[in-house]
């Protein structure tokens, strides 16, 4: 077998474009993610018994369905109901969907770790519940939580292959077209284990580091 090096080449500008798609379905979703886990540990730090309830529906919810299949309920079963998205929008609103489940215990946990002498701390100088949960729980609880916040960034990042399921041009769904079209299957699936290192490996690196330097004071040092 011989690997068909010009070959290679000629597709390296779309699988620029793949990569573009890819990291910004995965960078939009992350954020978005994050952003619907800080208000759910809201809810749970102010502990409202009903809202409570009903994140810990969502939380079961979306980590026990398959990213696949509430992927095909949002792109193929909502237009059925007069909802139509694309596969784009979609692929964001599914994986927001189950990471901001997974981010949402992470968070759960983060806030149980800190100590209560702290928050006892806080109401007894007169702090507000909000106060006190942007001032006190929600720094120390991200600390905390780092480790395994940056261990699901690059778990969503990863997870982006799933949405070439509904078209979205990320770079699993590029390697399966050019192999579709030209049979060059061993040469499409090393471009993609090779981009896969290149893009996974730096990021899950960076964000290691990060990690370190914000657990030990030293971000912007």
């Amino acid at each position: 077998m011989t690997f068909d090096f010009a070959f290679i080449l000629s597709t390296l500008p779309a699988f620029l474009n793949a990569v573009g798609v890819t990291l910004q379905v995965g960078l939009i979703a992350i954020a978005t993610s994050l952003l619907v886990a800080l208000i759910n540990a809201a809810l749970l730090v102010f502990r409202t018994p009903y809202l409570s309830r009903l994140v810990a529906l969502y939380v079961e919810l979306a980590r026990n369905t398959p990213l696949l299949i509430q992927l095909f309920f949002v792109y193929f079963a909502l237009p059925a109901l007069g909802v139509n998205i694309s596969g784009f929008w979609a692929a964001i609103i599914t994986m927001t969907f189950l990471g901001g489940a997974y981010l949402t215990e992470v968070l759960r946990a983060g806030v149980e770790a800190v100590p209560l002498a702290q928050i006892e701390s806080g109401k007894s100088i007169g702090l507000s519940d909000w106060q006190l949960l942007r001032h006190v729980i929600l720094p120390q609880a991200g600390i905390l939580s780092l480790p395994a916040l940056f261990a699901n960034f690059i778990f969503l990042l990863k997870e982006t292959t799933v949405v070439s399921a509904v078209a979205v041009p990320e770079i699993l769904y590029t390697t399966k077209s050019y192999i579709a079209l030209y049979y060059k299957t061993y040469e499409m699936l090393a471009v993609l284990t090779l981009i896969c290192v290149l893009l996974f490996l730096p990021l899950s690196l960076l964000l290691s580091r990060l990690e370190r330097r914000l657990q030990h004071g030293q971000f912007g040092s």
